[in-house]
């Protein structure tokens, strides 16, 4: 009995040490994490006096934005105000931003405002989940990378999704906004093509005949910020088609996007080609599937994504 007493009291021993150490490795690792994890308070600490009034061309881009937002999401997301910061002056505080922007706890938003069920508003965190947690984090890191550098200016923007109260931390220079997660997450975007034909006049006189097909996305204010498309042109004598081109394009800022065409028919009574083409925002992933020719669009974010096939006749 006193082996079997002195034996439970090493055990206990043992138990109550083996506890403590894994509590310490513990306690170390949110230290650990409270100590890497960075805050707004940061990257204030790395900004300096900067311009003094925002430039007119930010201003105008955000006083467009809120009446796009007003005009398609009736309110659901609205700027509330926004607060000069100064400007960004170290490499630190580049690092720090890179950080803020795609951390977990910040705020981002997703989707097309001309399709309002498409608009999702919340925490990185919450709008994401394993996999895509990591791509979405990793997109915004690369692309706000690109694009803040020493010298940028910086103001907060408050927000306002149907009653939750949210800030966020808007990039510009004199020219204007190059990076908000907000902005740079949602986009106006048609998804149905624009098409034009060449004029009749041409046809006659150069033997040729076009068609080109495009989509375009724009940014919350209105302008143009990226697009997808494909021109095919077929060369003919009477109604035998003797050559075929097309070319593909897509480019979106603070984005990624992806073209391809082929030609599948050259010549005969038509010309005919293959188009695979796709754009999305930042935490969005596209890929290219060459057995079946076409994009395909991954994750969460704001995209159009068009495969198809055209034939043109002379």
């Amino acid at each position: 009995m006193k082996k079997l007493v002195t034996t439970f009291k090493l055990f206990a021993v043992i138990s109550v040490l083996t506890l403590t150490a894994c509590q310490d490795d513990n306690s170390e690792m949110m230290q650990e994490s409270a100590a890497t994890k960075v805050s707004s308070a940061d990257l204030k600490k790395e900004i300096t006096p900067g311009l003094k009034a925002v430039p007119e061309n930010v201003q105008t881009q955000i006083n467009d934005s809120k009446k796009n937002l007003e005009q398609y999401l009736n309110n659901d997301l609205q700027i509330t105000g926004i607060t000069v910061l100064g400007k960004l002056s170290t490499q630190k505080g580049i690092e720090i931003s890179q950080e803020l922007i795609s951390d977990r706890d910040q705020f981002t938003a997703e989707g097309n405002i001309l399709a309002p069920e498409t608009v999702k508003v919340g925490k990185i965190g919450t709008l994401f989940s394993g996999d895509q947690l990591a791509e979405a984090q990793k997109g915004l890191k690369e692309a706000a990378s690109e694009q803040i550098k020493t010298g940028t200016e910086v103001l907060e923007i408050s927000w306002n999704h149907k009653g939750e109260q949210f800030t966020s931390l808007c990039f510009y220079n004199e020219s204007g906004i190059i990076w908000d997660n907000v902005f740079a997450g949602l986009v106006m975007m048609d998804a149905r093509g624009t098409t034009e034909v060449s004029p009749t006049d041409a046809q006659a006189k150069v033997a040729s005949k076009w068609f080109k097909e495009w989509w375009t996305a724009k940014w919350l204010w209105g302008s143009k910020r990226g697009e997808i498309g494909y021109q095919i042109t077929i060369y003919y004598s009477g109604s035998t088609v003797s050559n075929v081109d097309v070319s593909d394009w897509g480019n979106i800022s603070l984005g990624k996007a992806k073209s391809e065409s082929k030609v599948t028919k050259r010549t005969g009574a038509y010309g005919q080609c293959r188009y695979a083409l796709g754009l999305c925002t930042p935490t969005g992933s596209l890929s290219f599937n060459s057995s079946n020719f076409s994009v395909s669009f991954s994750g969460l974010g704001s995209n159009v994504v068009s495969n198809g096939t055209k034939s043109l006749y002379p």
